[in-house]
């Protein structure tokens, strides 16, 4: 059982207003187009599936607000992950990521992110900090999104996220 609509349900059967909750649904892969048409589902829980990676067309839920991802296995997010420009609230606690893609300097909206319990590159996880209440992930949607103005991409500590994205990969 690898899709949500394998399981013989029916997605619009799970949506409780405006919350979709697929955790323990036992996933592999991310039912992509069952979701794009629930633009109405703009909390979305993923959590604790058996995911590795996520489809890039994943990243075309622009209606996500909230999106749980915790305790699966992934290992990376798409490269076009910052297309989901409505994200506040990311939770990635207990997976497999190291880094992050450089579009996630895109997610403007983000004020909530949890990245405990992966085995992050250094440097990443320095700026994210350890995310051990609300206050703190609060702190590190704040640092690891924020694209200071005049920034550039290079190994220059002079920004939190300058210094960031020189450890994200298919950053020259």
């Amino acid at each position: 059982m690898t899709k949500a609509g394998n399981k013989g349900g029916n997605l619009r059967d799970k949506l409780d207003g405006n919350e979709l909750d697929l955790s323990l649904s036992d996933l592999n892969e991310v039912p992509v187009k069952e979701l794009a048409a629930l633009p109405k589902a703009t909390i979305l829980d993923l959590s604790c599936n058996k995911l590795t990676t996520l489809p890039s067309d994943f990243c075309g839920l622009t209606h996500l607000v909230k999106l749980d991802l915790s305790k699966n296995k992934l290992q990376q997010l798409p490269a076009d992950f910052g297309r989901l420009v409505n994200l506040q609230h990311l939770d990635l606690l207990n997976n497999r990521l190291v880094t992050l893609p450089v579009s996630f300097a895109q997610l403007k909206s983000l004020k909530w992110l949890d990245l405990k319990d992966n085995p992050l590159d250094p440097a990443l996880a320095k700026v994210a900090g350890d995310c051990l209440d609300e206050k703190q992930c609060k702190q590190c949607a704040n640092k690891v999104s924020t694209k200071h103005p005049g920034a550039s991409f290079t190994n220059s500590p002079g920004t939190c996220l300058c210094h960031l994205l020189f450890y994200l990969p298919g950053h020259p």
